[in-house]
């Protein structure tokens, strides 16, 4: 895995040090998005009348998802 890293670092022209950076930069801003998927997950995981989220509001987001091509 060093070995790898150094070669990738080289062809980028980049230290390790800065390719380490990155890499970790990259992984944290994953485990961010999964972080805040979970707690949106929780929020809609409940019965619309026990939810925290304003009613009209929860309509027009199920609304808006039926004009987007998923």
């Amino acid at each position: 895995m060093f070995e790898a890293a150094e070669r990738l670092a080289k062809r980028l022209g980049r230290s390790r040090s800065e390719l380490y950076t990155a890499a970790i930069c990259e992984y944290l801003d994953g485990h961010r998005d999964a972080a805040v998927t979970v707690r949106l997950d929780g929020i809609y995981a409940t019965a619309p009348d026990e939810s925290d989220v304003d009613g009209l509001l929860m309509d027009l987001q199920i609304r808006s998802l039926a004009k987007n091509a998923w």
